[in-house]
């Protein structure tokens, strides 16, 4: 059989590349994040659109024996399915990914050592699951020679392959994400101007390596279930700007998937862009859009406005404190937020509050913040929402308030907080066809903190 003849597959992300593939505008939505509550609003989203769920879980937030969140691969299924069940989303409708896996966790160690980890990751997500699975072996691990070339990557993205193949229930279920020029996971560690997309010689040196070498170890019939590649469109995000996307510069990237009609693009760090920008990315293959810190940002901007409001309504010694607990937390435990702000004291403080890398992310699994979080919650719940507050914190939410589509209930705020941000993207994914496409230009906006 050759490597490019398609198989029998019922892959669930099928049918989304051969609609797109075949001219129709549509794309998906990746969800990238493990709070309880920004799943409750995909659910909630979801059922409502009577849409296929794409979650899907980082391989720093999920592994083996607990990423940040505490959690293996089992216990976000079991999450993910719990949550589902409670919002009339049936099983069958959930797609489960595995973002970044490969041996990001394990740098610091020999090569071997790391792939050795990184191989007991990829069984312990397709043993769980999860379908959708991003081979992702760009980064050096410890004496590797830097930068690695495309044939090495290859080899490890591979070598992992044939682990998750050797460990799924049903082969035919599995969808392969491919691509070397991947973003940094959660944003950008340092500040950004311009960012320039991948060079169609560099994306095509990807294929081609990757296509060698599973045929080089025995894997061609899985090679038609590699449904994406992901290269750099030219978007980024750091703690106070975005670059947005523009296609003029993308025009002679698009052509690498002439020659591959069975894989469209997926997009990381599409957090922060725009309606018309993300509706650009899909009508241009961008066909699987990844999103993960806008929506624990949607989240936080909820909370914090709730606290606002708690702070005028309730007795200070019932208060949750939740601003101050994640404050207390996070200079407790600042690996997770230094490398990312810099600038002085006055800075990292407005940073790890107010910034789109929102690396308070980490901070919601804690104890201490989850039970401030809830105590905020229960607290509203009790004495209620004045309207005139609810319009100075979160004036959005006001409005479908009084247009009778949202409750005045703290979880439903916070909810629909969320959803905004999903329903942008299910806007830029509608099934429409590609014509009349209009020139988006982009730049790097933002402003200091």
């Amino acid at each position: 059989m050759s490597v490019d003849e398609p198989d029998e597959t019922t892959d669930p992300l099928s049918d989304l590349v051969r609609r797109h593939r075949s001219g129709e505008a549509v794309g998906i939505v990746s969800v990238c994040s493990a709070h309880p509550l920004v799943l409750e609003a995909t659910m909630i989203d979801a059922a409502a659109r009577g849409e296929q769920v794409l979650i899907e879980a980082t391989s720093n937030q999920v592994d083996q024996t607990g990423g940040y969140t505490g959690m293996r691969p089992t216990d976000f299924r079991d999450l993910v399915r719990a949550i589902a069940g409670r919002s009339g989303i049936p099983s069958a409708r959930i797609v489960l990914g595995g973002d970044h896996l490969g041996p990001n966790r394990w740098r610091g160690l020999p090569p071997e050592e790391a792939m050795a980890n990184a191989e007991e990751l990829i069984a312990a997500y397709v043993r769980a699951g999860f379908t959708k699975v991003h081979l992702d072996c760009s980064m050096p691990c410890h004496g590797d020679q830097v930068p690695l070339s495309d044939e090495v990557v290859s080899e490890r993205a591979t070598r992992l392959m044939r682990v998750a193949e050797e460990n799924a229930q049903e082969q035919s279920a599995l969808s392969y994400v491919i691509g070397t020029e991947v973003p940094t996971p959660g944003g950008a560690t340092q500040a950004i101007t311009t960012l320039a997309p991948t060079s169609r010689p560099s994306a095509v040196r990807t294929l081609n390596a990757h296509r060698a070498a599973v045929a080089d170890q025995g894997l061609s019939r899985a090679w038609p279930r590699v449904r994406a590649l992901v290269v750099q469109p030219g978007i980024e995000f750091d703690h106070v700007r975005v670059i947005d996307y523009d296609r003029a510069r993308t025009t002679d990237l698009q052509r690498v998937l002439e020659d591959e009609p069975a894989m469209v693009f997926e997009a990381h760090s599409t957090d922060y862009q725009t309606p018309a920008r993300l509706r650009a990315l899909v009508e241009d293959h961008w066909a699987v859009l990844k999103v993960g810190p806008a929506l624990t940002f949607a989240l936080r901007e909820a909370l914090m406005g709730l606290a606002a409001i708690e702070s005028e309504v309730v007795e200070r010694r019932h208060r949750s404190r939740l601003p101050e607990v994640i404050e207390d937390r996070m200079l407790a435990r600042p690996s997770y937020w230094r490398e990312y702000y810099v600038g002085d004291a006055h800075a990292q403080r407005l940073a790890r509050r107010y910034s789109f890398s929102d690396r308070v992310r980490y901070f919601w699994s804690d104890p201490a913040v989850h039970d401030a979080q809830d105590q905020l919650l229960e607290n509203l719940s009790v004495v209620g929402i004045p309207l005139p507050l609810l319009s100075q914190h979160l004036p959005e939410q006001y409005a479908r308030v009084r247009d009778g589509v949202t409750a005045p209930e703290p979880r439903s705020l916070v909810i629909d907080r969320v959803r905004s941000v999903l329903r942008m993207y299910a806007a830029a994914c509608s099934p429409t066809q590609p014509h009349g496409r209009r020139r988006v230009s982009g730049a790097a906006v933002g402003i200091s903190i």
